[in-house]
């Protein structure tokens, strides 16, 4: 006996249509949503000549996601300019395209099994914008901005060379502090260093500027602390 099929056909709109097939239903994919993920211009490599690339970890594209208003779109080829700031995803064309920054609000990559966080901040009076990586978020936030360089003539004194470099900054209810070394992220603690500086002695813990990732146990107890005193 043949068992009848149903499948959901759903509009745009989220309406359910008919198949031309009498007793067959499924599902449209959401062209409009498409649209607003692939709003961008066509990209192109202008920096082929130059030793390395501009991209963070390689110049390979990397499963992601991408977070438009308050919907989040899985990308499966997606990668992150940060020489120029700009994400680069292939629609489902296979056109490579620049994503129109001004409507993207996060995104993330996984590389190579472990999942890197961004946000994209607008207030450059801090004297930080664009796409920064998100370590920890709450009442204080912790953040990493990564950027590319490129150093003239370094290879063999022929060709210009993509050098990397990273910042860390630490948002408070104060605003946006930049953060140099250790004292600098404890000067940014006011009243609560003694404080926090105690509980990494006990927990046993270090910061390093090589390990971003290290400083988010005492970010952490600083905004817990910050929550003790509401």
């Amino acid at each position: 006996m043949t068992i009848p099929v149903l499948l959901i056909f759903m509009s745009a709109t989220g309406s359910v249509l008919n198949s031309p097939c009498t007793g067959v239903w499924y599902q449209e994919t959401d062209s409009i949503e498409r649209q607003v993920l692939y709003n961008g211009r066509a990209w192109r490599n202008l920096y082929s000549k130059i030793k390395g690339d501009q991209f963070l970890f390689s110049g390979d594209f990397h499963n992601g996601s991408v977070t438009i208003g308050n919907h989040a779109y899985d990308v499966s080829k997606l990668k992150y300019d940060i020489y120029n700031d700009e994400l680069i995803l292939v629609n489902d064309k296979g056109i490579v395209i620049q994503m129109n920054k001004e409507i993207t609000d996060r995104f993330s990559l996984s590389f190579p099994d472990k999942k890197y966080d961004f946000k994209r901040l607008t207030d450059s009076t801090s004297g930080l914008a664009g796409y920064v990586r998100v370590l920890y978020e709450g009442d204080v936030s912790f953040f990493v901005k990564y950027k590319k360089n490129i150093m003239a003539l370094a290879v063999d004194n022929k060709y210009d060379l993509f050098d990397q470099s990273q910042k860390f900054y630490l948002e408070t209810r104060d605003g946006i502090f930049l953060v140099k070394r250790k004292n600098s992220f404890f000067r940014v603690l006011g009243d609560h260093k003694q404080a926090v500086k105690s509980y990494m002695r006990t927990s046993r813990l270090r910061i390093s500027k090589q390990e971003a990732e290290s400083f988010v146990p005492a970010v952490k107890y600083f905004d817990k602390l910050l929550h003790q005193v509401k």
